[in-house]
């Protein structure tokens, strides 16, 4: 974990498993390391990625606006499978929101990931370890066999127990969104909503 850990400080790009699949990890706020994830995938950059975050702490630094309804979501499912985009803050840099305005972000609930980034001591990427067009890795030897010698290191934390996506819920409007279903059902999502 802390050779995982050096490399990511240092620039690099390494697989790990989270809550769902296998994800890419590298330093979010290190251009370099940032558009490395974009070229690898075969990905267009306008699109962001997605950031796991250590907890509630780091979320100051990174979001403009927490809305009711983002404050409920997250009571309800973090950490957990559920990403919610929040209007990013004005002062991140341009290569993290790609063509948006918004951010997305979750807390892991997956021992390896929420484990790496206190080592990591900040927030980490956490696209799907694959090419693009190709099925994201549900363990290590999948991660190595689409991705090779491109990313620095591969943490082996088993096969994914459910290889369904997060949910994706954009809190940034005033109607939250679904953007992408996932592990967590929309039901539970509505029921969230209009129950508190």
């Amino acid at each position: 974990m802390a050779q995982a850990a050096d490399r990511i400080r240092s620039g690099g790009v390494i697989a790990y498993p989270t809550e769902t699949v296998y994800g890419l990890g590298a330093d979010p706020f290190n251009p370099s390391a940032f558009n490395r994830i974009f070229a690898l995938k075969g990905r267009e950059s306008e699109k962001g990625l997605i950031l796991l975050i250590r907890g509630r702490r780091d979320l100051d630094a990174l979001v403009e606006d927490i809305s009711r309804a983002a404050e409920v979501l997250m009571e309800a499912f973090w950490p957990g499978p559920l990403t919610l985009v929040f209007p990013a803050s004005p002062h991140l840099p341009n290569h993290l929101l790609g063509s948006t305005s918004t951010i997305a972000l979750r807390i892991s609930d997956a021992p390896v990931a929420s484990s790496l980034l206190q080592y990591v001591g900040g927030t980490l990427t956490s696209t799907s370890a694959n090419r693009s067009g190709r099925p994201p890795a549900r363990n290590a030897r999948e991660a190595l066999d689409d991705l090779g010698s491109d990313v620095d290191l591969i943490l082996d934390g088993g096969t994914a127990r459910d290889p369904r996506p997060s949910t994706l819920v954009d809190v940034s409007v005033p109607q939250p969104q679904i953007l992408r279903p996932g592990r967590i059902a929309e039901s539970e999502i509505s029921k969230v909503l209009t129950s508190r």
